[in-house]
């Protein structure tokens, strides 16, 4: 179960975030009331919110999961893959000193945290663009460290490894249809997601509840036929800077 989760409000900023989408510029009013929507379903989720300050000089800084990884044990502060994203994770570090042990990805290595899927005590780590060989490596040793093991997967086309593969808990895995025979994931039983409905497979299990972004119909059935409690939340400004559900909050 979840207890916390750190979140940063978006700055304005924001409109100069890093993007592959051709989405168009994010409003920071609707991105700030998407924002509000969301900290206000953790809360819903039984969630302590923990918001640290906003950083208008990095643009990309309302997507926390990227600088940290949270386990039980310890916490492993990540470097972020995109070079104008680096010195997010400080301000991080600072919060999650008074509830954790830090350990720290040492550069050149690369690491965001959206590459990191935790599936009970294994940690399966994506080798992207952002997250690179010496980084997983790096992760996968702290881990063992204290008690966890590791796997990696190639994330492909994909931006982060979450951004097509979820866990949502009693091996069940969400993912992108193109997805469903990847050999690393073979064992779980599988939500496939039509890749013209792709940004729903970034969803989020929190306790009782799965946090999925709006608007896509057929995923929402598909997650309905599964039994789960779902809360729909509009992410359309986030969707603009390649952020999802996953990556607004750091949750432990």
């Amino acid at each position: 179960m979840y207890k916390n989760a750190i979140v940063r409000k978006p700055s304005e900023s924001l409109m100069q975030g890093i993007t592959s989408a051709t989405l168009g510029t994010p409003d920071i009013k609707k991105a700030l009331i998407q924002y509000q929507n969301y900290c206000e379903a953790l809360k819903k989720c039984g969630l302590n919110l923990i918001e640290t300050e906003a950083l208008p000089a990095y643009p990309d800084a309302v997507f926390v999961e990227d600088t940290a990884i949270v386990t039980e044990k310890c916490a492993i502060i990540t470097r972020p893959g995109h070079e104008s994203r680096r010195g997010e994770e400080k301000s991080v570090a600072q919060t999650l000193s008074h509830y954790r042990k830090l350990e720290f990805i040492q550069g050149p290595a690369t690491l965001d945290g959206g590459d990191i899927m935790r599936v009970e005590d294994h940690f399966y780590i994506g080798l992207s663009d952002r997250t690179s060989k010496d980084g997983a490596d790096q992760l996968s040793a702290y881990l063992s460290k204290y008690g966890y093991s590791s796997s990696v997967i190639e994330v492909g086309e994909m931006l982060h490894l979450k951004s097509g593969i979820n866990y949502v808990g009693n091996q069940i895995m969400v993912v992108y249809e193109s997805l469903v025979n990847l050999a690393e994931i073979e064992e779980f039983e599988k939500i496939a997601i039509p890749m013209e409905e792709s940004y729903a497979a970034n969803c989020v299990l929190i306790n009782d509840y799965l946090l999925v972004a709006k608007g896509f119909d057929l995923a929402k059935k598909r997650f309905k036929e599964y039994g789960f409690k779902i809360i729909e939340l509009e992410m359309s400004e986030f969707q603009k800077v390649d952020g999802g559900l996953s990556c607004l909050s750091l949750r432990f």
